[in-house]
C-alpha cells in the first residue's frame, strides 16, 4: 500500500467513525439492522452509548496502527 492510499483509507475511516461516534450516527445506527454491517454484528443489540464507545476504541487503535504505518512500512500491510 502507498503512502497516499494509507493517508486516503485513514481519513475515510476516521471520518466514518467521527461521524459514528460524534456527529449523530451512533443514534441513527442504533437497534438497526444496518448496524450489523457498518459497526459489529452484535452492533443491533447495543445502545448508542455503546456503539459510541465501540467507534472511539476502534477510532484509538486505527490511529495507532496509523502512525506505525507511516514510519514503519511492514505495518502497512496489517490494514
Amino acid at each position: 500500500m502507498s503512502l497516499v492510499e494509507l493517508i486516503t483509507f485513514y481519513l475515510l475511516n476516521l471520518a466514518f467513525w467521527l461521524w459514528v461516534a460524534r456527529w449523530g450516527g451512533a443514534e441513527w445506527l442504533e437497534g438497526t439492522f444496518l448496524s450489523g454491517f457498518l459497526v459489529s454484528i452484535w452492533a443491533p443489540r447495543w445502545s448508542a452509548e455503546g456503539i459510541k464507545l465501540f467507534a472511539y476504541g476502534t477510532l484509538f487503535f486505527s490511529t495507532v496502527l496509523f502512525v506505525l504505518a507511516l514510519f514503519i512500512p511492514d505495518f502497512r500491510l496489517l490494514i
